[in-house]
């Protein structure tokens, strides 16, 4: 799996069942802050998704009177935010998110759920940082949504864990610790009796929010923020995951 190519893991089946309008990851109460804390960053500027996808968060946020641009390496995601906005009203440049320009000065650059993990080398990871430097105006920022690793639920010697059980889904983590990599198995399965299922699979490279500090001073930001959600509340050690809020250094 961590051998796959990017644009081959996201290809037109993933791309056809990703939206869940209304619900999941698209539910109101999840994408309302999300929007209102990007635009309150954004100070009014352009503003640059890298991974843009089917435009989840993009679209609320051009809706909100934000100018977006994306960059996004899978032709069957845009293909379905093309089904929402035109090119006119969201603009997107085919590549992968770590050396793919846009055109022009952005005030912020922004990479959601997990999608920085997608890049499975840290190399990759601290390039990501750097481009999204080369695009922003003195002063920018670049904001990143992750989870923290769950390493401290690992028996030992027991190299996987169940992120999420709940009726219709069931997700798997298995992990290679030596190389801080991690492919998640999305199993989902009718409850109403049947014996099928679909299993999908997605590699990531796991990063400590340390490491992201350090790959972010790399490339001459330093950490504004960090909270444990969009809703700006307070991280602690015992924060499944955080949005981090870099500035760059001017």
């Amino acid at each position: 799996m961590t051998h796959l190519p990017q644009d081959f893991l996201w290809d037109a089946d993933v791309a056809g069942r990703y939206d869940t309008p209304g619900t999941g990851m698209f539910a109101p109460e999840v994408l309302g802050p999300t929007t209102e804390l990007l635009e309150t960053l954004a100070e009014g500027g352009r503003v640059l998704e890298l991974a843009i996808g089917t435009g989840r968060v993009a679209v609320p946020l051009s809706e909100r009177g934000v100018e977006v641009t994306g960059i996004e390496l899978s032709a069957p995601m845009v293909a379905k935010l093309r089904e929402k906005v035109t090119e006119q009203q969201i603009p997107v440049v085919m590549g992968d998110m770590a050396t793919t320009r846009a055109e022009g000065e952005f005030g912020l650059v922004y990479l959601v759920f997990n999608t920085i993990s997608n890049l499975l080398t840290q190399d990759e990871q601290v390039a990501c940082f750097q481009n999204a430097a080369r695009h922003l105006a003195p002063g920018g920022r670049f904001v990143v949504e992750l989870w923290v690793p769950e390493l401290r639920r690992l028996p030992p010697g027991v190299p996987a864990t169940v992120g999420v059980h709940e009726p219709g889904y069931l997700l798997v983590d298995t992990y290679d610790t030596l190389r801080q990599h991690v492919v998640s198995h999305h199993v989902t399965y009718d409850e109403s009796g049947g014996r099928e299922a679909r299993i999908g699979r997605s590699p990531h490279r796991y990063v400590w929010p340390a490491e992201l500090d350090l790959m972010a001073r790399i490339a001459g930001f330093a950490l504004e923020d960090r909270y444990a959600g969009w809703d700006r509340s307070p991280f602690t050690a015992d924060s499944p995951s955080h949005v981090s809020v870099y500035r760059l250094m001017s």
